[in-house]
């Protein structure tokens, strides 16, 4: 009799399926699978963490690159470097001497350039700059722009002349030819006031910056000694033999719209008098 058998007949399918069955080849119908950026990879504890790709590295690869080159484009490459400076603003100084006091680095990395510190070095340089920008002009420049002081006022000291600003800052003293025109001469003769002995030099020669800066235009130009013989008595004495009194530095707006208005009402008059502006005077003497 015979025993069980343990072979399968030829041709039955055996326990993995048909050759063939289950592939993803050609004709399976299914797209390939799309490379991930990541692969994961077994990690500490059994779990797992993530390592970069090939695409990813490649990206990480280019991004540092592009850091790099831009590093080198800007601080070590001699295409951005300062070849030019140039300087605008100026009346009384020369652009030469603004680019001197600047002492901007040539040839030094534009990117790396310091304009605060170029700025800062100016001011300490020229007393006569008020303010100044400098800016990077690319792709190798530096541009300075410079606003000089205006003076309002001289002062007078051993044939030397003094130039003081709106601010009353003292800035530049220079000689007689170069003096600037159209600026009254300070003048105290406040020696035997008390105003002299209760608000000293400093406040008398600030009342008379600010009558200075209060002047209308018109008569600014013609001024040519503002005098303070103390710290409510101001004059000035005008081209052609004419005088102003102005009083004290209160209410200057208001005492130039009147010395403006008596102008033109009395335009034959040597002496004005606007110490109070609500109730001016003009005469011939």
């Amino acid at each position: 009799m015979a025993g069980p058998t343990t072979t399968t007949e030829r041709g039955a399918p055996g326990p993995r399926g048909p050759k063939g069955a289950g592939s993803k080849g050609a004709g399976s119908g299914r797209p390939p699978a799309a490379r991930p950026l990541l692969r994961w990879r077994p990690g500490p504890g059994g779990g797992r963490r993530a390592l970069p790709g090939p695409r990813a590295v490649l990206l990480l690869a280019a991004a540092l690159l592009l850091v790099l080159g831009g590093v080198w484009l800007f601080y070590g490459s001699a295409w951005l470097r300062v070849g030019q400076v140039t300087a605008s603003g100026t009346r009384v100084l020369t652009p030469a001497q603004v680019k001197a006091a600047a002492a901007v680095p040539v040839g030094a990395p534009l990117a790396s350039v310091d304009t605060d510190e170029i700025e800062g070095r100016l001011l300490r340089a020229l007393p006569r700059v008020e303010s100044v920008e400098a800016v990077r002009s690319w792709p190798d420049g530096i541009a300075l722009t410079v606003v000089e002081r205006t003076p309002v006022l001289l002062v007078e000291k051993g044939g030397k002349f003094t130039e003081v600003d709106a601010a009353g800052v003292r800035y530049a003293t220079v000689d007689a030819a170069r003096a600037p025109k159209g600026v009254p001469l300070l003048e105290l003769t406040a020696d035997q006031s008390p105003s002299l002995r209760r608000f000293g030099t400093g406040r008398l020669t600030a009342e008379a910056v600010r009558v200075a800066g209060d002047l209308p235009a018109r008569v600014a130009a013609a001024a040519k000694v503002l005098r303070v013989r103390s710290y409510d008595s101001i004059t000035l004495e005008l081209t052609g033999g004419r005088t102003v009194v102005w009083g004290s530095g209160e209410d200057g707006e208001a005492k130039a719209r009147t010395l403006t208005a008596l102008m033109k009402a009395a335009p034959k008059a040597g002496h004005f008098d606007v110490s109070a502006p609500t109730a001016p005077a003009a005469s011939r003497s």
